[in-house]
């Protein structure tokens, strides 16, 4: 009997946690509005920023990559901070 209800349990949990994953686009709440604009943004005179411009990342927080990834095995150069340990 027990077994049963934990397993009623972990379904009725995992049931939970699938539902919180809807994929609808982001309102406030009614009768709320969404945040200020920050000061000195683009957007500070004209309105007040929407959801997806919120979701946006700056180049700083998400940066590209710039670094050639490796196609084959080659020898790395000396690195002058790569020291033994101390005894």
């Amino acid at each position: 009997m027990r077994m049963i209800s934990k397993a009623g349990l972990g379904l009725a949990t995992l049931l939970t946690l699938c539902a919180c994953g809807a994929r609808a686009p982001l309102t406030p709440p009614e009768g709320a509005s969404l945040p200020v604009a920050p000061y000195g943004s683009p957007n500070s005179e004209e309105s007040a920023p929407n959801a997806e411009q919120l979701l946006e990342l700056d180049a700083l927080a998400a940066p590209e990559r710039s670094v050639e990834l490796r196609r084959r095995s080659e020898d790395r150069e000396d690195d002058p901070f790569d020291l033994p340990p101390q005894d």
